[in-house]
């Protein structure tokens, strides 16, 4: 069976990165796919995307050097086997609220006798192999998102479940249970003492540490933290901010050389699409 990057990394205390479809476009994934990240995950939570899209979405990612990886909707069994079947080599599930949750979920990813995932792997033989039955249960990769209250409350026995491979933190949400805005502030208390509170408790439980980030210094200081596996960002952030940034840099250019600058209307509005001094892009961390 054609091997788990996240796993190999993990064994060679690499850090892994990821890309995160939010954009439902197979073309978008197969980009992401191709741009140097370990894995790239479809995201059917927050991301504009449902299931027949993520479909194809996998098939494209399945055509590069990335590894293929959904983030559930909900821990539901029926999409969680939709998505293995459709060969995603890793779940991410959110709201791991407690060890019942945890255990749902791993049972749903694992064929008997270690689960009640049923036989039907459909593009799973193709893309990774025909042992792909006997070895998917070992293969799979399983994050349980780390995001409530509760989920914190009970990060203990979440990390000690049997099968859960890994904590993934959603950093907005887990800013929310902290009593904080969502837009996480990653390098102070309390977001920041969670944070490593999730790798502590990881790593004592032999489990990977994962995290989206909103950028690449978020991602990079969490590399520092000692996370396994961090996202920067997903497409559709990465598009805006792109371009939000480029159109800034050119009207302040324009400004400057007094060339192609143009005029305000008589209103003193800017041309549709321009930025207004001191405008923030939004970040976008699920």
């Amino acid at each position: 069976m054609r091997p788990n990057i996240l796993r190999q990394r993990l064994a060679s205390k690499t850090c892994a990165t990821g890309g995160w479809c939010g954009i439902g476009s197979p073309y978008s994934a197969e980009i992401l796919g191709h741009s140097g990240f370990d894995a790239v995950v479809v995201d059917l939570q927050h991301g504009m995307i449902f299931l027949e899209q993520a479909i194809g979405m996998l098939q494209a990612i399945s055509a590069t050097p990335a590894m293929p990886m959904a983030r559930v909707s909900q821990n539901q069994f029926f999409e969680i086997n939709k998505l293995l079947d459709a060969g995603a080599w890793g779940l991410i599930c959110p709201l791991i609220d407690d060890e019942a949750a945890a255990e749902t979920f791993v049972s749903a990813c694992r064929y008997p006798p270690a689960g009640t995932r049923s036989f039907g792997p459909a593009r799973g033989p193709l893309y990774g192999g025909a042992d792909y039955f006997q070895k998917a249960n070992e293969t799979i990769f399983t994050w349980g998102m780390i995001e409530t209250p509760q989920g914190l409350a009970n990060l203990e026995r979440i990390a000690a479940v049997t099968g859960l491979d890994g904590l993934f933190v959603g950093p907005s949400d887990m800013s929310l249970a902290l009593g904080l805005p969502p837009t996480p502030r990653w390098q102070e208390a309390p977001l920041a003492d969670a944070l490593r509170r999730v790798v502590t408790v990881a790593h004592r439980n032999n489990k990977a540490a994962g995290i989206f980030c909103s950028g690449f210094e978020f991602a990079d200081d969490m590399r520092k933290l000692g996370y396994d596996f961090v996202i920067f960002g997903n497409d559709a952030a990465a598009l805006r901010t792109t371009f939000q940034g480029w159109n800034r840099q050119f009207r302040e250019n324009a400004a400057r050389d007094g060339i192609g600058a143009g005029q305000p209307d008589a209103a003193g509005h800017q041309a549709a699409g321009d930025t207004a001094a001191g405008d923030t892009v939004p970040t976008f961390s699920y």
